[in-house]
């Protein structure tokens, strides 16, 4: 991932504004510590921290058309960028990136060429010609991108809210799937799918149609002139993501380069669900795996930075960022700068343990629906600026276009849980790779129950941060909390404690806004709750909190008094964060 930075109209185009442009650009190096770049036309500056994964020789931003009329920034990868050079055959490229063909598709299609790029993008084009601009993010938001407006008028586009929060007076996320233009003083959707209106589809499940849709989106992914891996959990989504890439890595200019073998990497607390499962499928696909360990001290010790990075106040965001954030960091250690992971499976296949109470096939693609258009704030945050802290690219098959109209087109009966006819949650995509010709996965690990990231990590860890908050913020803090905290007021301690240091970072009262609330069990939305009336007393993301679904599942909630008090030991007790059994990064020359 690349970090993005414009500052567009603002009254000021001097040396001193320059200046601070770079001053604030340098706040997203961690997303590009390969290169710098700033361009400025009058009072318009496009600012560019550069993680350079295709052509990474002579690919630096920002980049122009021919002429240098027209300039683009962008953060993100274009996975369709030769079949696009291919329909410019009068234009002439000046880098091999793939974000090369965006300044030439303007001067051919205009606005409209956006709909034609297929990957992960926030983009900013200035068209120096009338000083007009568009800025684009992605259709699901896997890419970060947040606009703010000056006093002075100015327009602010920013990856992460630390570039633009103490420079505007409002700022909030930029919506997926939409563009801003200039020239129509306004936003407006450029991905309109079909599943986007909720309406219930009627197309039969179809296995092979399925399977052949993700196994395109896993290959396309394969882009890269850089050392690269998967994360593996052990779990049914980042298994298939590992088990489709072994299948087709050898063939990859990846491969040619580095090396036939896959690496793969997991984490978790000693003794963790994830941890042994990922074992065991790396051994199963051969991968050449890094098992990274880390202790509930750890965790509590890098939450500041995580917050700092990822941007949120999200009781389970932070949960699930935490583990992934300290893997980021020992996966950039051994040279790989781009990870495949399997994001957005649950939201697309309803696999979150709630989903076994949707009374209905029309609630239970509702739900989906509303999970995707979710996403860019919830789990796509926590891949981007997890990894992105560390200068490490996650891509994410399961949320690739062409994928997601497959699989929300899928009549919704068949996505339901029916544990009487032993279909489980995402029973349709484990039966599309149930191939006993050519197994995919074993049995046990394609029939696994679903854990959330935070969960399989390591029960402790979500118990260890309820522990420590309960030791940091006091029962008289709480009875103030929606005093403190009117918007989103944080109804535990874990979340209390979450607040103030975001508040602490992030003090403006847009940043406050940036992050949802409403209610939640097992990352359902606040509509959802709804299902089971036992729910709205268990009010917990953990997917342990899906009383009589989750095989470890919470006890009855406790009274008051007795919440949030685990043993300490569990914190203290455990080795430091380590590496084991994890051979070195092999790169063939």
């Amino acid at each position: 991932m690349c970090g993005i930075l414009a500052v567009l109209g603002c009254s000021d185009d001097s040396q001193a504004k320059r200046v601070r442009v770079l001053e604030l650009s340098r706040r997203l190096k961690h997303r590009g510590p390969d290169w710098s770049g700033l361009y400025q036309h009058g009072d318009c500056f496009l600012a560019h921290q550069r993680l350079a994964i295709i052509d990474p020789s002579s690919g630096d931003q920002p980049l122009f058309n021919e002429d240098k009329k027209i300039v683009v920034t962008v953060n993100g990868e274009i996975y369709n960028h030769e079949l696009l050079r291919n329909r410019l055959p009068n234009h002439k490229f000046q880098t091999g990136s793939d974000c090369d063909v965006i300044a030439h598709l303007y001067e051919e299609y205009g606005e409209d060429f956006v709909e034609m790029l297929d990957g992960m993008f926030s983009l900013v084009l200035l068209d120096t010609r009338d000083n007009s601009f568009i800025v684009a993010r992605d259709a699901i938001g896997i890419t970060s991108l947040y606009i703010g407006w000056g006093l002075d008028g100015s327009t602010w586009i920013s990856s992460e809210l630390k570039g633009l929060n103490d420079d505007c007076e409002h700022f909030e996320a930029f919506p997926p799937g939409q563009l801003y233009s200039s020239k129509a003083g306004g936003m407006r959707r450029w991905y309109n799918p079909p599943w986007f209106s909720e309406a219930i589809p009627s197309t039969p499940y179809d296995p092979l149609v399925l399977r052949r849709a993700f196994e395109n989106a896993v290959i396309k992914r394969l882009m890269t002139d850089v050392p690269f891996g998967v994360l593996l959990s052990g779990g049914l989504d980042s298994s298939l993501v590992a088990s489709v890439t072994s299948r087709y890595f050898a063939s990859t200019k990846a491969a040619k380069l580095w090396g036939t073998q896959l690496h793969s990497f997991c984490v978790g607390l000693e003794g963790s669900p994830d941890l042994k499962a990922a074992k065991e499928v790396a051994d199963y696909l051969g991968t050449i795996h890094h098992e990274f360990h880390f202790t509930v001290q750890d965790g509590i010790d890098a939450i500041e930075d995580v917050i700092y990075h990822i941007e949120t106040y999200d009781v389970t965001t932070i949960r699930a960022s935490t583990p992934m954030f300290l893997m980021s960091r020992k996966i950039k250690s051994l040279g790989v700068k781009m990870v495949i992971s399997g994001e957005g499976s649950d939201e697309i296949f309803g696999g979150y343990l709630y989903f076994h109470k949707a009374p209905n096939k029309e609630e239970f693609h509702r739900e989906t629906c509303r999970k995707i258009k979710a996403l860019h704030q919830y789990d796509c945050l926590r891949a981007n600026k997890a990894t992105s802290a560390w200068g490490l690219e996650a891509r994410v098959p399961f949320l690739d276009k062409e994928f997601i109209n497959v699989a929300m087109d899928i009549e919704p009966e068949w996505k339901m849980i029916k544990p009487d006819q032993g279909r489980i949650e995402k029973w349709v995509l484990r039966k599309a790779f149930d191939d006993e010709e050519k197994p995919y996965l074993p049995k046990h690990i394609l029939y696994r129950q679903k854990e959330q990231f935070s969960d399989g990590v390591g029960y402790s860890w979500i118990d260890g941060l309820k522990a420590h908050a309960a030791e940091n913020v006091t029962d008289k803090m709480m009875l103030n909390a929606s005093h403190i905290f009117p918007h989103n007021t944080p109804t535990t301690k874990e979340a209390y404690y979450y607040r103030m240091i975001f508040e602490r970072f992030f003090p403006q009262n847009s940043a406050r806004l940036t992050v949802p609330g409403g209610a939640s069990v097992a990352c359902s939305t606040a509509k959802a709750v709804e299902w089971d009336s036992a729910w709205s007393n268990n009010l917990d993301p953990s997917g342990r909190a899906a009383l009589g679904v989750h095989v470890q599942a919470y006890e009855p909630e406790l009274p008051a008094a007795a919440a949030g008090k685990v043993p300490t030991k569990i914190i203290n007790k455990m080795p430091r964060m380590v590496e084991i059994s994890a051979a070195e990064l092999t790169i063939r020359s």
